[in-house]
């Protein structure tokens, strides 16, 4: 048995649990209202632009951008200590809603801003599924790389 701290999980409220059930099937949703189309992250009670209260899940593409990035020097929780430095990520989806997550596969102080991303799936427990970021494909993708003429 390891000494190490247990990471901290998700808590699965009532109003993101459709969220999570999807992370399960590794597919990523969010939430659409049923009056005006608008998709928002994370779940909430009522729309922002009609403030209507029918909302459903959609499935979005899981392809991104990297919008900002936190590089973590100091360990919230003893459970990332040995990870530190790592970084915190703000992803905007093709679709135009925002998702906090991190990247798989490039060092915490290499991520630019811009990055071109797709969705990975990280099996936690039977329970949580993480979806995290992965560079996508392709020769302007890779940190360092100049970008399209």
């Amino acid at each position: 048995m390891s000494d190490a701290p247990t990471r901290p999980l998700p808590a699965v409220t009532r109003e993101m649990a459709p969220f999570w059930d999807a992370a399960r099937r590794h597919q990523l949703v969010v939430q659409r209202c049923e009056d005006c189309g608008a998709l928002r992250f994370p779940a909430r009670e009522v729309c922002s632009r009609c403030l209507s209260r029918r909302a459903g899940w959609q499935p979005v593409s899981g392809r991104g951008t990297v919008f900002s990035v936190a590089v973590m020097h100091q360990a919230n929780h003893p459970a990332f200590a040995a990870e530190v430095p790592y970084a915190v990520v703000v992803v905007e989806l093709e679709e135009g809603v925002r998702i906090v997550s991190s990247i798989v596969d490039v060092p915490a102080r290499e991520i630019p801003i811009g990055l071109p991303v797709e969705v990975v799936f990280d099996d936690v427990t039977p329970e949580i599924t993480l979806p995290r970021f992965a560079t996508r494909a392709g020769p302007s993708s890779r940190p360092g790389s100049p970008g399209p003429p």
